[in-house]
């Protein structure tokens, strides 16, 4: 498990992403701004450095440490199509961020502690693995077990408050969610300048 002890709306701040991304709502939404962090005069970014950032944002979102998300590019270089876009549906295909998307958790961090903690099946049977790659046809739900408890019965309460993405289907009623297609770029559900990414790795 990725465990980033950074605080979340400060670190959304210097990386240009809304709270909101992350799971933080209300105040939080407004809390993000284009000023430089600690008011310092803002500076024109190397083509390194905005490289970098467009890494690193990817890595906060996701909470992916670097050893893995370089296997993720690794693996998206190698599979047909570009590069940028097979990297980012690698790691928007992790059952933490499926279960985050279903609106089965509150934020990312949330879901990545819940997939630990053996709360979701994938098909029925418990996965307790955040990076396991789901697949077309996959169907994750919360288990039976977890159900019961009063965390996730104030879930099916809270589903107007969920915008689930194209590529997945859920069902309030039973707390759980199909996979229909393999995520697409515009899935994406934060800005993101992949091909920065892709020209780091490839130096």
């Amino acid at each position: 498990m990725a465990k980033n002890m950074q605080p979340v709306l400060k670190r959304c701040r210097t990386l240009g992403i809304s709270p909101a991304v992350m799971g933080y709502t209300g105040k939080a939404k407004s809390n993000i701004s284009n000023r430089n962090p600690g008011g310092q005069r803002r500076t024109k970014k190397s083509e390194y450095a905005l490289q970098l950032n467009e890494k690193q944002k990817v890595k906060f979102v996701y909470g992916v440490l670097e050893k893995q998300f370089r296997a993720y590019y690794e693996k998206a270089e190698k599979m047909a199509g570009k590069t940028g876009d097979n990297l980012m549906s690698l790691v928007e295909r992790r059952l933490d961020n499926v279960v985050f998307r279903l609106g089965l958790a509150s934020t990312r961090r949330e879901a990545r502690q819940l997939v630990n903690h053996g709360h979701y099946t994938v098909n029925g049977k418990r996965v307790d693995i955040p990076s396991y790659q789901v697949r077309v046809g996959d169907v994750i739900a919360v288990s039976e077990k977890s159900a019961s408890s009063a965390r996730f019965k104030a879930m099916k309460e809270e589903d107007a408050f969920v915008t689930t993405p194209k590529w997945l289907e859920r069902d309030k009623n039973n707390l759980l969610g199909k996979v229909v297609a393999l995520p697409a770029r515009d899935d994406i559900d934060f800005e993101v300048e992949d091909h920065l990414i892709v020209e780091l790795y490839s130096k």
